[in-house]
């Protein structure tokens, strides 16, 4: 009995002084092709205790993000690959095409990377984790070989390129 508590303590105290957890978004790279549809790669980090929980399924990182693509773009998401630090998926009609006489202008959602937050803490391990969702480089790449590029910020706005 004594054994017993003295193990559930020293578990106890590892978890209090155990350094916190970090998730950190590193890079996004959406790439649209010319009928609109869209591969979108989110590279990322995971903490010690995030492994933990992605081990056992307790939590998914490729599924919230899954979710949150189809939140913001309105249409339906596949996750295509997934790595321990990365996730790739594939949405169709990602970005709208508007064909004018001057060309094809591809307008793309805004993305706003706040709500993954909420969703966070929705797990039993969300006080151990110090996230940054803010993906330190994102880039969308259109189908010229445009890039728009953004470094560290939560929100990507909604983007327009015309392609003559």
């Amino acid at each position: 009995m004594k054994r017993g508590i003295l193990v559930a303590s020293l578990l106890v105290l590892a978890l209090m002084t155990a350094p916190v957890g970090a998730f950190s978004a590193d890079n996004l790279l959406i790439t649209v092709d010319e009928d609109g549809s869209a591969d979108i790669t989110f590279n990322y980090t995971l903490s010690w205790i995030e492994r933990i929980a992605v081990f056992f399924k307790i939590a998914e990182p490729e599924q919230e993000l899954k979710s949150a693509l189809e939140k913001a773009t309105g249409a339906p998401v596949t996750v295509t690959s997934v790595e321990s630090n990365a996730a790739t998926f594939s949405v169709p009609g990602f970005a709208k095409i508007k064909s004018a006489d001057d060309g094809n202008t591809y307008s793309t959602p805004g993305l706003d990377f706040t709500g993954a937050q909420e969703v966070l803490e929705s797990y039993w391990f969300a006080p151990l984790v110090d996230a940054d969702f803010s993906p330190g480089l994102t880039v969308v790449r259109f189908p010229d070989g445009h890039e728009e590029t953004f470094s560290n910020q939560h929100a990507i706005p909604a983007l327009a390129h015309t392609i003559p």
